[in-house]
């Protein structure tokens, strides 16, 4: 970054003329090297043509409705699973087993990136089991967990938090160990205390890192409760799939993969608008 300043001011101090003035005079042209002005609603053309070559197709007669229903068949199937309320209710206990094993996983993720980042203690102890868990699939840890824990919902909220903490871990704990040395050298100047130095300091060096990690872990907590809601669930919209796959129901599995998918796109979407509202005072190419 020095090195590029130090030539960029070189430039500039070789032309006898700054930026500002050379625009005063019209001498230079402002060229959009950035990604451009936002589009509005722009993150829902991707999804809108997606339905959109669905609908034609279907509606052509180029996609096999054995293999994946129309559109509107998977609208009435929807609509008649709301009508009896199976829906609702299915929705109703995913959503819970989602977010309570996402807000389980994501706190203890910040916990252990803290004592991690902040202590080499700590990420002696703490940064291998991670990397591990990091690299053995859900999958291959279910077996394991229902031998352990059962196969209730304290097997699945398990299975949920592990799965979540990871990401969550992972990009704190390398954005709390690139904060800036300047920043700690000053803490100690100042006789910051060691709360002050994390509230005011570290904490918010890592947000970044943290928002990050938190949108991987919402789409994770929705791909881990798919896993697990199809070991011997009762409820839910894995449930609900699993029971429509033994009776070939394919327009009901269309329904909760839409479900999902839905379900991730919004979660998404509220992550990054905390973000830009957490951190408002960055200049970025998303501004």
């Amino acid at each position: 970054m020095a090195t590029l300043d130090a030539g960029v001011l070189g430039r500039f101090g070789r032309t006898g003329a700054a930026p500002a003035e050379l625009q005063a005079r019209g001498k230079v042209t402002r060229r959009g090297l950035g990604p451009g002005k936002p589009i509005p609603f722009g993150i829902a053309i991707g999804p809108t043509l997606l339905v959109a070559a669905w609908v034609i197709g279907s509606a052509a007669g180029a996609i096999d409705p054995e293999t994946l229903p129309a559109p509107w068949t998977v609208a009435q199937t929807a609509g008649d699973l709301i009508a009896d309320g199976r829906l609702q209710s299915n929705l109703l206990t995913s959503v819970q087993r989602a977010g309570i094993g996402l807000g389980l996983g994501v706190v203890i993720g910040v916990l252990l990136a803290l004592a991690a980042g902040l202590s080499r203690v700590g990420e002696a102890l703490l940064d291998g089991p991670v990397q591990i868990k990091r690299a053995i699939p859900t999958l291959a840890l279910i077996p394991l967990f229902i031998v352990w824990f059962g196969i209730g919902e304290e097997m699945k909220l398990i299975v949920i938090t592990t799965s979540v903490l990871v990401p969550v871990y992972i990009n704190t704990h390398a954005h709390l160990r690139s904060v800036d040395a300047r920043y700690v050298e000053l803490a100690e100047t100042v006789q910051l205390s060691r709360a002050g130095f994390v509230r005011r300091i570290a904490l918010p060096g890592s947000l970044p890192g943290f928002f990050i990690g938190l949108r991987l872990a919402v789409t994770i907590s929705w791909l881990a409760l798919v896993v697990v809601e199809q070991v011997n669930a009762t409820s839910g919209i894995g449930y609900l799939m699993t029971q429509a796959r033994t009776y070939g129901q394919i327009d009901v599995i269309v329904v909760g993969l839409v479900i999902y998918g839905l379900l991730g796109l919004f979660g998404d979407i509220a992550v990054r608008a905390l973000e830009r509202r957490a951190l408002a005072w960055r200049q970025t190419l998303a501004d």
